[in-house]
């Protein structure tokens, strides 16, 4: 049987690894002139928080991992959206710094689990210790108990983010629709899970306070 605390890092929305040379160092300044922001705000919020569950909230999200979604978008190669890709198209590398820095500065709202107390409880199960039947490593080794991630490593903050966005980036994963996760960590723990599992642990991070 196997045990998920051993599955080197494959967790949640993981898209570099420890170390890896894939992180971008962000050196945005967020009180920068942030008129770009007006355009993202059409969909993520004026102050980063979404209010469609489609949308990811940007708000409190490390700004390392916005800027290298953002680079990503642009290149088009791992992680291909043509709304985004359209919006990135003229912005320079100092806009993409800056407007990371700007969402990561904002505050995150609080979000809510919805589902059944069994479907909340398995999100609970996956989220924190996984599954050692099928090898799926428990997320919070990466993302932490409390859903908040790790800058430094690339692990993004979860807490809080709308169930949908979160069901689909996996189901995305999964499919290798989206490939900009390093050395396939993503790719790899998204095939492992069902849909009850994604939907579930989707559940709980949004309900995760950090």
């Amino acid at each position: 049987m196997k045990n998920p605390f051993l599955t080197p890092l494959l967790l949640l929305f993981v898209t570099t690894s420890v170390g890896a040379e894939s992180m971008v160092p962000s050196d945005g300044n967020a009180d920068a002139d942030q008129t770009k922001s007006v355009v993202c705000a059409g969909c993520h919020g004026a102050d980063g928080n979404s209010m469609v569950p489609t949308f990811p909230k940007l708000a409190g999200q490390h700004a390392p991992y916005l800027l290298k979604q953002l680079k990503d978008f642009k290149s088009a190669t791992e992680r291909s959206n043509g709304i985004m890709q359209g919006q990135v198209a003229t912005l320079t590398d100092e806009d993409m710094q800056n407007l990371a820095a700007y969402f990561a500065s904002q505050k995150k709202t609080i979000g809510t689990a919805q589902g059944s107390s069994e479907v909340i409880a398995l999100g609970k199960k996956i989220y924190h210790g996984g599954n050692a039947e099928t090898g799926v490593p428990a997320c919070m080794a990466c993302h932490g108990p409390l859903g908040v991630g790790n800058s430094l490593a690339g692990f993004p903050s979860l807490a809080g983010q709308h169930a949908t966005y979160t069901s689909a980036q996996l189901k995305s994963f999964r499919s290798e629709a989206r490939k900009n996760d390093a050395k396939s960590m993503m790719r790899t723990t998204a095939r492992m899970l069902t849909d009850q599992e994604i939907e579930a642990v989707s559940q709980y991070i949004a309900g995760l306070k950090p």
